[in-house]
Parts: C-alpha cells; sequence; structure tokens
C-alpha cells in the first residue's frame, strides 16, 4: 500500500471522546497451562477513536481481542465494555452486550454454503425480531453501504474477490448496526489499491457511523491511515497506548524494530505534520498501560 496516499483520520474532523471509556481492561492475565500469553495488562479504549493493537508473533493480539469479546475467558483480571463486566454476565446479557459490537474476522469467515445477501442477514436472522423482507431490505443496505451493489448480493463467496469478502464481511458486522466494531487484519492480504480503497472506506464509515474501533493488524500503511493511538503488546503486557509519534519516542527492542526500520519510516512519512508547540494540553489522557514505573521514567523517554 502506498501509505502516503493515504491521508490519517485525525485531521479528517472526527475527535475521540476521552472523556468516555468504551472498553476498560485491568490486570488481565491469561494462561494456557504453563505459556503466560498476557500478565498483568491494562488497556483502555476511549469512544469514537481507533485503536490498533500490535505486536510481535505471539504477544496475544488475537488472543487479547478474543478475551475483549467473550470469546476467551481470562484465567484472572477485569474486562468491561460499555461498562459491564463481562465476567458477571449470564448467557443473555452477555449475547445483548455482544449485539453492540460487530467482530471482522482475519479472513472474512464468511459461510461458503451462503449467499452474499444471506450472509450479511445471518445477525439479523438469529435476533428472530424481523420478517424476512425486511432482514433482506436491510442487508441490502449494508451491502451498499460498503460499496457493494445489489447484483453482488446473490453471489456464492467462492465468486468473490478477496477486496469484496472483506466489504462482506464488515456488512455482516454492521448488520445490527453496532457502536464498537473489531477489525481482526483487515487489509491482510489485499493488493495495495484494494488496501487502500478499504483504508478508505474505514475512515468513512468512522466518520459517518461514529464508530469506535479496534483493530489488529501488522500493515504500517494501514496502522498510520487509521490510528488515533496504537497499543503496543510487549513482555506480556501493553507497554504503552499512545499516538504514534509518542510511541517512536520509547526506547524498547519492538518499537525501534517495528517503528524506526526501514519499513517503519516510510510508512510514517504519511503522518501530518507536527502541531506547533504550544500551551499543553491533555489531549490524549493517561491510560494504565501508560502508567510511571514507580523505579523511574522509561528509558529513552524525557
Amino acid at each position: 500500500m502506498n501509505a502516503a496516499a493515504i491521508a490519517p483520520s485525525a485531521p479528517g474532523g472526527v475527535q475521540p471522546d476521552q472523556r468516555t471509556t468504551v472498553i476498560e481492561v485491568r490486570h488481565l492475565v491469561k494462561r494456557f497451562g504453563e505459556a503466560v500469553v498476557h500478565d498483568d495488562l491494562n488497556l483502555d479504549v476511549y469512544r469514537g477513536e481507533v485503536l490498533s493493537i500490535v505486536g510481535g508473533s505471539g504477544s496475544g493480539k488475537t488472543v487479547l481481542l478474543r478475551q475483549i469479546v467473550g470469546l476467551e475467558r481470562p484465567t484472572s483480571g477485569t474486562i468491561r465494555v460499555f461498562g459491564e463486566d463481562l465476567k458477571t454476565l449470564g448467557a443473555a446479557a452477555l449475547q445483548a452486550l455482544r449485539n453492540r459490537w460487530g467482530l471482522q474476522f482475519q479472513r472474512g469467515a464468511l459461510f461458503s454454503a451462503l449467499s452474499v445477501i444471506d450472509n450479511i442477514a445471518l445477525p439479523l436472522r438469529e435476533l428472530r425480531t424481523l420478517p424476512d423482507d425486511l432482514i433482506c431490505q436491510a442487508s441490502l443496505l449494508k451491502l451498499q453501504l460498503v460499496g457493494l451493489s445489489a447484483r453482488d448480493a446473490d453471489k456464492m463467496p467462492s465468486d468473490l474477490s478477496g477486496g469484496m469478502i472483506k466489504r462482506v464481511a464488515l456488512a455482516r458486522a454492521l448488520a445490527l448496526e453496532p457502536e464498537l466494531v473489531f477489525l481482526d487484519e483487515p487489509t491482510a492480504g489485499l493488493d495495495p489499491m484494494a488496501s487502500d480503497d478499504y483504508v478508505a472506506l474505514i475512515r468513512e464509515l468512522r466518520r459517518e457511523l461514529g464508530l469506535t474501533v479496534v483493530m489488529v493488524t501488522h500493515d504500517l500503511d494501514t496502522l498510520v491511515a487509521l490510528s488515533d493511538r496504537v497499543a503496543v503488546l510487549a513482555d506480556h503486557k501493553v507497554l504503552a497506548a499512545r499516538p504514534i509519534r509518542e510511541l517512536v519516542r520509547i526506547d524498547h527492542p519492538f518499537i525501534r524494530e517495528y517503528f524506526l526500520g526501514e519499513r517503519g519510516q516510510r510508512a510514517m512519512q504519511a503522518l501530518p505534520p507536527a502541531p506547533a508547540a504550544g500551551p499543553a494540553s491533555p489531549a490524549h489522557p493517561a491510560s494504565p498501560a501508560d502508567a510511571p514505573d514507580p523505579a523511574g521514567p522509561q528509558p529513552g523517554e524525557a
């Protein structure tokens, strides 16, 4: 993807509401047997922001996402979404909460035996609250919302390009008109033009629908183009969750390799110019992931 061709989302006028926490993760521990994935992990996600999660292979990015959406249970710790503690919810209450968010899986995860329109309609049909003709109309609207047309409604997943699969999966994630959307590697496997188009679509939908977006990605161009903040998973926890310009000042091996290598520096050329110096303002309130170490400041930080 040509990152320089994509303007980041923040200059587009979308300002996160940093007074309202949509997701609150506290002291999260996740183990699989003797293997420790997360240890005392903390993270906040604010209403209206795009928060991206990055980390090395095996750092637990997707495992964290699965815990936040209730597909995995933490070993210990607390996850609150929309103020609700997931571990205290019964099955019905958890399902009602899940209806307030959408999830796009990494490879789309479309049902191969269902047509495009039936894949999109599935969440609505599971609710069993609308007649089928209204469900079909609503699903067609979602199809058009992601840039596809009614001509694509009866196609099967095997007939779709990689970019179309991503769009249909996104339409399904939006079927219940969620406030919060989770994207797992949304541009993985797309060619540069399709990636650019998809990033532009996410930016537009975020602005038009007022979405909060949590995105797991390894693609630096997508990261730079869309993220208000980036949460870095390293050493079994969130090392920091900050805007990219602030992250790169942290002296840590993963951050140096990921953001300050040749690819990272090339991608960061698409960042807007740094704002002029002025009176200090709490543009990005501290989260537990950014709490100062009792022993002193992090290496490399002023």
